[in-house]
């Protein structure tokens, strides 16, 4: 074998990298649960006595932290000083748990894939699936903090409004279906904009329900919004004026059977809103680090819940527009098309 050494030490270097965000990714979330970056979040450069005193934390401990979080980029050091800053640029993606932008808890999803990584290992070997249920705890609180913050940020002020006409049938008052709702944070968000609506949110974990009930209570919107434990094929409502799919029509094992009873229970002239991960077509064009991180959470996560409700079909979380577009025409919808996307998300519209 002829090796080109500058191809492998290109290689080195970029698995070094992978590693290092690995490591790093603990040093997140732990200056994010012991509220690190939130005592520097726009106090300027401190010491690591300072910041170890705001935090109540032991100073040994923050100061070897703080060396590994300025060797990563994610704080300035002043060398006269010896002091640590958090920009405000990082802040907002460190400490502001209210910024679109804010990330920590997202590094729970990884964890979880760690936590579960023998039950991975099984079922690769035995072609089984893995019922979202069945995950590390850390998966469910991770993906729906990662979600509720870019929820929160565009949900109502564009994804909705891009949806020809829906706005102002939701400020007037329709029926609202959340399928796969998860802790709640899409259904309570609409709640609280459109109190004239009625929300319904479904989903298949029990624990995930819980949470979205709280969430719903804690928001004071519990009188227009139910949950119902139920998966995207059970459901007994109809007569739905909208019908969301917030990323997670890929995970189910029947994507078409979902969207065949969407347009069953659909009112005649109701629209259905598709939110999927932001995808290309084909695997050449979709080599970049967001892919990156959809398909390794896929391989585990999303095409691991698919095979658990015996889905021949498993989507993935990079399925693209085409094959979306495809199981919508198959289920009989004479409309699709892409109103909107950002930099995670397609934002979809189809009508029968």
């Amino acid at each position: 074998m002829n090796i080109d050494e500058q191809k492998l030490d290109d290689f080195i270097n970029s698995a070094l990298t992978d590693l290092a965000a690995g490591y790093n990714g603990v040093m997140v979330n732990l200056g994010h649960r012991l509220g690190l970056y939130k005592a520097m979040a726009g106090a300027g450069p401190l010491t690591a006595v300072e910041i170890a005193k705001r935090a109540g934390c032991y100073e040994r401990y923050v100061h070897e932290w703080l060396n590994s979080q300025a060797a990563s980029g994610y704080l300035l050091y002043h060398p006269s000083s010896q002091s640590f800053e958090l920009e405000p640029e990082h802040a907002m993606v460190l400490a502001d748990e209210d910024s679109p932008a804010f990330l920590p808890t997202a590094w729970d999803v990884p964890a979880s894939m760690w936590f579960d990584q023998d039950r991975a290992i099984e079922v690769f070997q035995s072609g089984e699936g893995v019922p979202w249920g069945e995950h590390n705890g850390r998966l469910f609180c991770g993906s729906a903090a990662f979600y509720r913050n870019a929820y929160k940020a565009s949900l109502i002020s564009e994804w909705l409004p891009s949806i020809e006409g829906i706005d102002a049938k939701l400020q007037s008052g329709i029926k609202v279906g959340d399928i796969g709702c998860g802790h709640g944070h899409s259904t309570v968000l609409m709640a609280e904009t459109y109190p004239k609506s009625i929300f319904y949110g479904y989903d298949t974990h029990d624990e995930s329900l819980n949470e979205a009930q709280s969430n719903a209570d804690k928001s004071g919107v519990s009188n227009g919004v139910t949950f119902t434990r139920a998966n995207a094929r059970e459901y007994e409502e109809n007569g739905f004026d909208l019908i969301c799919f917030f990323d997670c029509l890929h995970d189910m094992g029947d994507p078409l059977g979902a969207v065949q009873h969407a347009a069953n229970s659909l009112s005649p002239d109701g629209s259905v809103m598709l939110i999927e991960p932001r995808a290309q077509d084909r695997l050449e064009e979709n080599l970049n680090p967001v892919s990156q991180l959809f398909y390794a959470a896929s391989t585990t996560i999303c095409c691991a819940h698919a095979i658990s409700e015996g889905g021949d079909y498993a989507l993935g979380a990079q399925a693209g527009e085409a094959r979306l577009a495809e199981i919508f025409k198959k289920a009989g919808f004479s409309k699709f098309e892409r109103t909107l996307e950002s930099p995670f998300n397609m934002i979809f519209q189809a009508q029968l």
